[in-house]
């Protein structure tokens, strides 16, 4: 159990940087979403931890960039039913502070690894969403997209109006590599520096998560963790909150605004 006495104090610290500083990111994970109802499979689902699917295969499997071209209508099965959990979920009130300080900071940026398109749908403009968005479709044939995807609308898999073929979602599978222009604009973001940055709901294990804070953290920049559970840079960090990212965030932004904002 939280310290109450120590959160409190914890809070009034990152007001006091918050009110000092004009350069901030944001790393967001699985956690925050999950505060909306998501399941939390690595930022997909928790719907298959710790099981094979009922084909007997591990969900990386089925989840591949391999098994998406050679069999893109067993892997939208299980993208259908990731979809079908997720479907009536929404921004939380963390996703929205979050967007509320990008108007309030000279710059604010939010580094995600969920593919779910809260930050953006919350009001967020910096974003970069690493492993892509579920809710834009691409066909790697000829090219033709659908950016705000509604899937009651669509067919499972669902097809090119264009060309006919299979569209896949703007994501990352598992076996892909990273979009090279969002690992260039987070490498120019990070070369430029932050006043301080809010690690939110992710286990940091992916290696382009946890070096960079490292390397942050190395650099004595200010850092913050939020997460009930401890993780590889909790003993690193400056301050961890053991709590959820909506009761974290609203607790620092209702004192911050309490403060004046004043810097």
């Amino acid at each position: 159990m939280q310290n109450t006495e120590l959160y409190s104090q914890n809070i009034r610290a990152i007001v006091e940087v918050l009110r000092k500083s004009e350069r901030i990111l944001f790393i967001s994970g699985a956690g925050l979403s999950a505060e909306s109802g998501l399941p939390t499979y690595r930022g997909i689902g928790g719907l298959y931890n710790g099981r094979l699917t009922n084909l007997g295969l591990p969900i990386e499997e089925v989840l591949s960039g391999q098994m998406m071209r050679e069999n893109p209508e067993l892997t939208w099965q299980y993208l259908a039913e990731i979809e079908q959990a997720c479907r009536n979920a929404t921004f939380n009130p963390a996703h929205k502070i979050i967007a509320e300080m990008e108007k309030h900071f000279p710059r604010s940026w939010v580094l995600t690894q969920n593919v779910d398109g809260f930050h953006r749908m919350a009001g967020s403009k910096n974003v970069i969403d690493i492993h892509g968005n579920m809710r834009k479709l691409y066909c790697a044939k000829c090219g033709f997209r659908i950016d705000d995807v509604d899937y009651e609308a669509v067919s499972i898999p669902p097809k090119c109006p264009d060309c006919q073929s299979i569209m896949r979602p703007d994501v990352v599978f598992f076996g892909e590599y990273l979009d090279p222009q969002k690992t260039r604009r987070l490498s120019a973001e990070l070369a430029r520096g932050f006043d301080i940055i809010f690690s939110v709901g992710t286990s940091s294990l992916f290696p382009y998560i946890f070096e960079p804070v490292l390397n942050i953290i190395n650099q004595h920049t200010y850092t913050v963790e939020i997460n009930p559970s401890d993780t590889i840079i909790t003993a690193r960090v400056s301050v961890k909150l053991s709590t959820g990212a909506v009761q974290a965030l609203s607790d620092i932004w209702e004192l911050y605004l309490q403060a004046g904002a004043s810097k």
